[in-house]
């Protein structure tokens, strides 16, 4: 078993939690899922209510890494080069100069993603998959540590298309913003009667460089798994094949996202090895999202995050 050196990530790991909680309050939990996905390489969609601070934790992560950062805010009439960009004549050299559009960025907040139409959808969904964009023929390929962070709101459904399980299936992650408790609801109230949350975001600055970011990537790679562990992942996936609550399991790809965002996970606990618990904790924002639960079962009232974590609790815990 290697042993990973995190001498000095360690101290930067926790800036940036202090820093969050200085701007974010009471999201601690959404704070080291976020921190999960970049370290995994992966995208996430954060989901929740207006006014939980869903675009609020994504600037915060943007500006924290000192990385270059782009805002795309979807609407109904967004085009596939809005997001891309476009080829211009340039009259003097008698030749087309490609302009690249917002998704060319380092980390990339998406608002909204589900007010765009399926075109515009399936042009952003193109270069998370695959890391890069075609455009007339030429490719260009995103940088190493390219992160998509998407929001949207479950409940106003007027004026926006549903994401196909297919691509919701291309985000290593779906955090679920919750309200805030009554204590924490009166944090945010001290907070903006005193103005120091809109001041304590601009006065944010960088805490970790772009190239220490991915050497931390590299680490979180390089965590150790048991071979009990694989099977323990493997077993959780195969409940969703075969509960009666569900009617789409999880597929393959489902199985390694939950190694890849355990492994970085386990790196943010200050650990070169991962343990049941890391899993417990990743699976329901790693599955709740590629599952379809049946008819009955969301008549019963059951979401697929509680379904999940039903599903765990059926799997024996490797010793």
């Amino acid at each position: 078993m290697e042993t990973l050196d995190l001498t000095g990530f360690t101290e930067k790991i926790d800036r940036i939690r202090t820093e969050m909680s200085s701007v974010i309050v009471g999201q601690d939990r959404m704070v080291d899922l976020l921190l999960t996905v970049v370290l995994a390489r992966g995208h996430v969609l954060i989901e929740g209510v207006p006014g939980v601070a869903k675009t609020l934790l994504a600037r915060m992560m943007a500006k924290l890494v000192d990385a270059q950062f782009s805002r795309i805010q979807f609407t109904p009439d967004l085009m596939p080069s809005d997001v891309l960009g476009t080829s211009v004549f340039n009259q003097k050299t008698g030749e087309f100069s490609f302009h690249r559009g917002p998704v060319f960025a380092d980390i990339v907040l998406v608002d909204e993603v589900n007010r765009a139409p399926a075109k515009t959808q399936s042009a952003l969904f193109e270069v998370m998959e695959e890391r890069q964009a075609t455009v007339d023929g030429t490719t260009y390929r995103m940088n190493p540590l390219y992160t998509i962070l998407a929001t949207q709101n479950p409940i106003e459904q007027e004026g926006t298309y549903k994401l196909p399980e297919a691509q919701l299936d291309r985000f290593l992650m779906k955090i679920t913003m919750q309200y805030p408790t009554p204590e924490e609801e009166v944090q945010i109230l001290e907070r903006h009667h005193a103005n120091a949350r809109l001041a304590a975001l601009d006065d944010v600055k960088p805490v970790i460089t772009g190239s220490e970011m991915l050497q931390l990537c590299d680490l979180a790679a390089r965590v150790y798994v048991d071979p009990t562990l694989l099977q323990y992942i493997a077993a959780i996936i195969c409940q969703t094949r075969t509960s009666k609550a569900v009617f789409l399991g999880a597929s393959p790809r489902a199985s390694v996202a939950l190694m890849q965002a355990a492994k970085a996970f386990a790196l943010l606990q200050q650990r070169d090895f991962i343990t049941p618990e890391d899993i417990k904790f990743i699976a329901p924002s790693v599955l709740q999202h590629r599952l379809i639960l049946t008819a009955e079962a969301e008549m019963e009232g059951h979401t697929t995050a509680k379904v999940v974590r039903r599903l765990i609790e059926k799997v024996e815990v490797p010793k």
